[in-house]
């Protein structure tokens, strides 16, 4: 059986928080598979348009829009304009999330409210805007973490429990959205090297049984599998791809 070398072409992709780090990755990855694709950022417009250039100098539409995904009108802005440029929307990869460390006794109020509007409820807002918009065949992915079933440091509890969150909404928004033949999966990367992971590799490296970090390249990889033409009967999923960090 021949495989195409675009197995997304002519899809449309959102991708939320795909301006640096995993997120670029998938960006790169879904582009290089066929995919037009939207990405928003929060404040790396350099790098974000630096992004949009690289793709489209590959002949793949792109479109770099700015919002908060702490911001609700925003990400639904951020929809509309992925829809009003493309005329379509059928992939949303949400990768936009915020870590803020801190013991339960002293973690603050406000961190809090952050933590939860990017990390839990812009989920959320994004899979209901994009969803709307989807038809049969629809892809949503979240990009949760590897910590949603191990913490494994002091001081972040919270963050699991949003990434916790995560892995609990994809089950239920996957049979909410069954009937639409709309598949919803999760990826729990474990730690990966990026510019914000740099000076964490002596520390994890020693836990992670394959002996090395992950790669942007490699969470992509999955992501795509994920939103490919082969995984319609994969849903309701989260995939951890850690090296055996958690195994």
């Amino acid at each position: 059986m021949t495989k195409t070398l675009q197995p997304l072409k002519d899809k449309i992709a959102l991708v939320v928080g795909g301006s640096r780090g995993i997120g670029a990755g998938i960006v790169r990855r879904l582009a290089e598979d066929g995919a037009g694709i939207a990405l928003t950022y929060a404040a790396a417009a350099d790098k974000a348009n630096e992004l949009v250039q690289q793709i489209a100098g590959g002949g793949v539409r792109a479109i770099a829009i700015k919002a908060d995904s702490g911001n609700e009108a925003e990400l639904r802005d951020a929809v509309a304009k992925t829809k009003q440029q493309f005329g379509r929307l059928d992939i949303l990869v949400v990768n936009a999330g915020v870590l803020i460390r801190g013991g339960i006794l002293e973690y603050r109020m406000e961190d809090l409210d952050r933590i939860l509007a990017v990390n839990v409820r812009g989920v959320v807002v994004a899979i209901q805007a994009a969803a709307a918009h989807m038809g049969q065949g629809g892809r949503v992915i979240t990009i949760g973490s590897n910590t949603a079933v191990r913490t494994g440091f002091p001081g972040a509890s919270i963050y699991s429990m949003t990434k916790g969150a995560i892995a609990s909404l994809v089950r239920g928004v996957a049979i909410d959205l069954a009937p639409r033949g709309i598949t919803v999966n999760n990826v729990q990367p474990g730690p990966t090297v990026t510019d914000m992971t740099s000076g964490m590799a002596e520390m994890v490296t020693p836990l992670i049984p394959l002996g090395r970090m992950g790669s942007t390249a490699e969470i992509a990889a999955m992501v795509a599998y994920l939103v490919g033409p082969e995984s319609g009967f994969v849903t309701g999923a989260s995939m951890t791809i850690d090296g055996g960090y958690v195994a």
